[in-house]
């Protein structure tokens, strides 16, 4: 299971690098909504990199600390982003930049939560929230263009699924290694049907 697991991930990879590089080349051709979901990718492009250069390149094997920056990061680009396809007041997105730095100064300077896991499942359901929300619109809207329809219902599908992974797999004490193997290989593939979603609406895109 771990040799599965292995191949999943390093394909997350290289379909992670190609909708990189597709979306910079695409990445004129979207307006100013649209370049927020390059954003988005980017910073989980960057974040996956630090992860893989700490360890084999630093030494250093320990990077947790980058998680509560992907935890805030992750919540302030994709609430954002979906904030700004809704036409939803600035002050609404300012909040929610103070709710991710403040996140970020809590755990960082007072290691509050302890269990940075609750942020994550929050940071989550909001997004699901949100995005399941915009599709709805998006789909009774059906005579405005959406060229990011496919990426949207690809974000609420992965996190609708994943927070209920995430939660099931801390809710079983004992885990066996394959079963480890197991639920991270499951979540591998769903990151791996995202990243499709992005290759397939960057490759259509046209000016």
């Amino acid at each position: 299971m771990a040799e599965l697991y292995k191949a999943i991930l390093f394909l997350n990879y290289a379909l992670l690098l190609s909708v990189i590089l597709l979306g910079a080349a695409k990445y004129r051709i979207l307006n100013h909504k649209e370049k927020q979901y390059f954003h988005c990718i980017a910073f989980l492009f960057f974040i996956e990199l630090l992860n893989l250069a700490l360890p084999y390149i630093f030494r250093l094997n320990d990077t947790s600390f980058l998680y509560p920056l992907y935890i805030a990061g992750e919540f302030f680009l994709l609430t954002g982003l979906f904030i700004r396809k809704l036409d939803w007041s600035r002050y609404v997105l300012l909040t929610v930049g103070v709710l991710a730095a403040g996140f970020m100064i809590s755990k960082y300077g007072f290691d509050y939560p302890a269990n940075a896991d609750i942020a994550k499942v929050v940071s989550n359901i909001i997004i699901i929230c949100l995005s399941g929300f915009t599709l709805i619109l998006e789909i009774k809207n059906t005579s405005a263009q959406n060229r990011f329809l496919v990426v949207d219902a690809s974000i609420f599908f992965y996190y609708s699924v994943s927070v209920f992974i995430f939660i099931i797999q801390h809710q079983i004490a004992n885990l066996s290694e394959n079963d480890y193997y197991t639920i991270l290989s499951a979540n591998n593939i769903l990151s791996s049907i995202l990243y499709c979603s992005f290759l397939y609406t960057f490759f259509r895109l046209k000016k």
